[in-house]
């Protein structure tokens, strides 16, 4: 008698239910990541395309080498380490040195990702983890801003990029304040057409705003974000951001300013919904959303950093799993 065998893939999360791969969803939101890194090159030239590319080829270069030693299958065409690349390069300066830049790539892998066991199993947003890295072992370099649009940003690099390594890189045409700066410690308001076109200086992903927005809802619309959680950190933002305003306009931004300014849409829709480290329940989602919100608002006005998207992310993560206990649902024909 002929037997038959029922073959069972177990894969890692995040699980997806619909006849979509991860690969293709990792594919797309590569896609979405194009036009906001298009235009962050279009602002800061060619500067920020050698540090978007340093990042980039790091981290896909950091993983092959892993899995390749650890004898594991080839993972680098799933395309979750180019998107740590480029997200880690996108929250980056554009006069950010590249052998700094190359380091930020080899630890957002190593230490954020390969440590806890590759996709599926890391913890911590991997891009975030490099990023808080850098910010700690490289305070100066990583809060030194360079003015956007400048003449000769197609066919100049700026000094500070090609700095050699260990060595304190030269820097000129430094910028001011980003405007978070700018707001917290000398009072300067920006206007907020500025800010959501990009025409403000900061990182590589700070500029652009509405460029960002329009990209998470390419991804929204096709079901591969969860729009619960960028929704979330948005509402309550705005909500507490215009409560504040009321009480005292001189003293705290408005909620246009808020949402606009700093690194809050690219890390409320790229790095916050990243599947992995956010909530699998829909209750999760939106508690996972308000707390980041809620940490931003404060880390933004009462903080000692003018900006907090990183460390309220970073914490939100490590929250998750306790998140998704207290959320799960209940088995049917069980007591809650």
């Amino acid at each position: 008698m002929n037997s038959k065998f029922l073959q069972l893939d177990l894969r890692s999360s995040p699980h997806v239910k619909r006849p979509v791969t991860v690969e293709v969803i990792m594919r797309n939101v590569v896609y979405a990541l194009i036009p906001v890194s298009v235009f962050a090159v279009y602002a800061f030239g060619i500067s920020a395309l050698a540090v978007i590319l340093t990042t980039t080829v790091f981290s896909i270069l950091t993983e092959y080498i892993m899995v390749k030693v650890d004898g594991r299958e080839i993972t680098i065409n799933d395309y979750s380490a180019a998107i740590t690349g480029i997200l880690l390069g996108l929250t980056l300066p554009p006069g950010f040195p590249l052998w700094m830049a190359a380091l930020g790539g080899i630890i957002s892998i190593a230490l954020g990702k390969y440590l806890f066991g590759g996709l599926g199993f890391n913890i911590y947003n991997p891009a975030l983890v490099g990023r808080g890295f850098l910010q700690a072992a490289f305070p100066v370099s990583i809060t030194t801003w360079h003015p956007a649009f400048n003449e000769n940003r197609f066919s100049e690099f700026f000094s500070s990029n090609l700095a050699a390594p260990f060595l304190k890189p030269t820097v000129e045409a430094v910028s001011g304040a980003t405007p978070l700066a700018a707001l917290k410690f000398e009072q300067k308001a920006t206007d907020a057409f500025s800010l959501m076109f990009g025409k403000t200086d900061g990182s590589l992903g700070e500029t652009g705003g509405i460029i960002i927005l329009l990209c998470g809802i390419y991804l929204a619309v096709r079901k591969m974000l969860d729009w619960r959680i960028p929704v979330s950190i948005f509402a309550v933002v705005i909500i507490f951001s215009t409560i504040f305003n009321m009480i005292n306009p001189e003293k705290f931004p408005s909620a246009l300013f808020m949402l606009f300014s700093g690194g809050l849409m690219l890390g409320a829709v790229f790095m916050a919904t990243d599947m992995v480290t956010s909530p699998v329940t829909k209750r999760g989602t939106y508690i996972y959303g308000i707390l980041i919100g809620l940490l931003i608002v404060i880390i933004r006005i009462w903080g000692g950093l003018p900006e907090g998207v990183m460390f309220a992310i970073l914490f939100s993560n490590g929250l998750v799993p306790v998140i998704n206990i207290l959320t799960k649902s209940r088995v049917y024909g069980t007591k809650k």
